[in-house]
Order: C-alpha cells, then structure tokens, then sequence
C-alpha cells in the first residue's frame, strides 16, 4: 500500500510559482538536458518541505530512446529531479551559500508506482528529515494526476 503524500495536493495552488526556472538556475548549477525543475510552487520553512514541478515535454533527451513508441521517463532522471529540489531547499533554508549546492550523495527505500511521459506535470515533494552542515536526509515523492508514482529517501552533501 503506497504511503500517504507529504502535501495536501487539492490546497497546492499549481498556477503560484514561487521560483520559476529563471531563478533556480541562480541557485542550481545544472543546465541543459540536466535541468529537471521547471518551477517551486511552494517552500514551507516551519513543515520543512518542498514543492516543485517538472513538466515533461515530447523535446526531452530520453524520448526517442527510452522505449521508442511509448515513451516513459526513466526512474533515475525522477531520482534526479527530486534531488535537484532536495538541493534548491538547502540553499533557500541558508544550509549551503549560492557558490555550492547539495550533491546527491545516496537514494534509499526507493519505489516505483506508476510511469511518467510526455504531457504530464510531475509534481515533486520534497520533506527535510535532516539537515546538517555535511549531510542532509529528504523524504521524496513524486506525483502525475494526483497518484504517487515514486517515492525514495535521498541523501545530499554539500559540493
């Protein structure tokens, strides 16, 4: 039985974007095809949790080969977008300053629920377990139409 999702999804307002991929890239170093955030639509302090969304176009890198026909999103490039916003949280939480970012240290307890593909918005959740100067533990989820189709735990260090 899936987990229950870190966020109220119907009070989540999917049109107020909090940061959108303009900022991020001020705050993130990744760019082209390893951009995977499009915009945070909400940063909780006080709940300590995230959210972020990457919507998922038929111009992607993996498309065209990752399984030619029916194309879905392969499940290391969720873990990587998750991580990604794991990392724009630290930055907003003061953890690292802009000239580092969270690394992707270490994924456990991961799962697959459903697929993800071209049309759909993914919506992230990221929830801070941990943070520390070296370290930092993230629950994640991962969303498309109000269904789970991920969760992991990620872990982050400083680069």
């Amino acid at each position: 039985m899936p987990p229950q999702l870190l966020i109220n999804l119907p009070e989540l307002d999917l049109n107020k974007i909090v940061l959108n991929k303009q900022k991020i890239e001020t705050i993130l170093p990744h760019r082209y095809e390893m951009q995977q955030l499009d915009g945070v639509l909400k940063f909780d302090k006080e709940n300590r949790i995230i959210v972020g969304y990457k919507d998922i176009t038929p111009a992607e890198f993996w498309v065209r080969g990752h399984i030619p026909g029916r194309p879905l999103m392969p499940g290391v490039i969720m873990l990587e977008a998750a991580a990604q916003l794991s990392s724009v949280y630290c930055c907003l939480d003061d953890l690292v300053s802009t000239d580092k970012f969270i690394g992707l240290g270490g994924i456990e307890k991961v799962k697959f629920r459903g697929t993800v593909q071209p049309g759909d918005k993914l919506i992230l959740v990221i929830k801070c377990l941990e943070l520390r100067p070296r370290r930092g533990i993230f629950e994640a989820q991962g969303i498309v139409d109000d269904k789970l189709v991920f969760e992991a735990t990620i872990i982050g260090m400083p680069v």
